[in-house]
């Protein structure tokens, strides 16, 4: 079956934000409520519906998982009614089941939708990530920058002293050098439980987020849905994929990836136009989180798509019954 080929990103980007309010809405009722499990169904189940009434011919390529972990939304599923054009598919039904599970800062429902064939199939592995906003000249960072170095060279870019630099880390035990390195430097450092996504977002709004750098290593999957967001608000991205074992490189290679050493900007991993949707579960620096009134659930969506560098935030008070 032949499919439209153009990428309508006007037209679909509203349906795009509907699909994560439904999201959002349905976990809900999960906050705080200790089950990330249930959370993270709940809004698979959501999207899931609101997504197979888009006209589009989409298919997942970051998602759930494998067909075998993942009953819905796995990647390689098809969705969308068909009748619209082919796209890709990118998306976290819940990104941070337990910042939701314990009613902690920064829970989103995140999805992307590009042309087929233009974002990374990127396998469940590991990325090393870095990441600065708009601005700057072309890499005036890099991966292949010690931590310091970076620390240097975008004060160096800001005309500021190298304390003057905040920086945003995922906080695990595998980060614990880096943290160590990078506060021999004098930046101060938020670390961050969960939720890279949004810790790369952070820096496409420093003046308002406070962050002038992402850095760490975090799933591979999150990476290109923030490389989505970042080609729709600005900033440069770069991520390299990082390989534990023989399996994990064997899920690169049914992912048709045969350089594992390749470092991605972040127009590789987003190739074309993308479209980005993320709705706030619980309160963060980049959405409101969802408030419940009687009658009532209202929700704060961030919609952006990177043809025309708009970026809305739209208010959705939605009657429940």
């Amino acid at each position: 079956m032949s499919h439209p080929v153009d990428f309508n990103d006007r037209m679909l980007s509203l349906g795009l934000a509907r699909v994560s309010e439904a999201a959002a809405m349905a976990s809900a009722k999960l906050i705080g409520r200790g089950d990330e499990k249930a959370a993270d169904q709940a809004a698979v189940n959501a999207m899931r519906d609101q997504l197979n009434l888009l006209d589009i011919a989409g298919v997942v390529v970051i998602g759930e998982g494998e067909r075998d972990e993942a009953p819905m939304l796995y990647i390689g599923e098809e969705v969308g009614n068909g009748n619209g054009p082919a796209v890709d598919i990118a998306l976290d039904p819940l990104e941070g089941t337990t910042l939701t599970a314990k009613d902690m800062p920064n829970a989103l429902t995140v999805i992307a939708m590009a042309p087929r064939g233009t974002l990374l199939h990127a396998p469940d592995v590991y990325m090393d990530k870095l990441a600065i906003g708009p601005g700057f000249a072309k890499d005036v960072v890099s991966l292949e920058m010690s931590p310091t170095e970076r620390v240097a060279a975008l004060a160096k870019a800001k005309g500021c002293a190298m304390t003057d630099i905040t920086l945003c880390v995922l906080e695990r035990p595998r980060h614990e050098d880096m943290v160590t390195e990078l506060r021999e430097t004098g930046a101060a450092i938020r670390l961050i439980t969960d939720g890279d996504v949004a810790g790369v977002i952070h820096c496409a709004e420093a003046d308002i987020t406070g962050i002038d750098m992402y850095m760490g290593s975090g799933g591979a999957p999150e990476g290109v849905l923030a490389a989505s967001a970042l080609k729709c608000m600005g900033g440069q991205m770069w991520g390299r994929l990082l390989f534990r074992n023989d399996d994990e490189r064997g899920r690169a290679a049914k992912a048709g990836i045969t350089d594992l050493d390749r470092i991605y900007a972040r127009d590789e991993l987003v190739t074309q136009d993308v479209i980005f949707a993320a709705t706030g579960v619980t309160d963060g620096s980049i959405v409101q989180g969802i408030k419940r009134e009687p009658g009532y659930l209202t929700t704060e969506t961030i919609l952006m798509r990177s043809k025309t560098g708009s970026v809305r935030r739209m208010v959705y008070r939605n009657p429940v019954k």
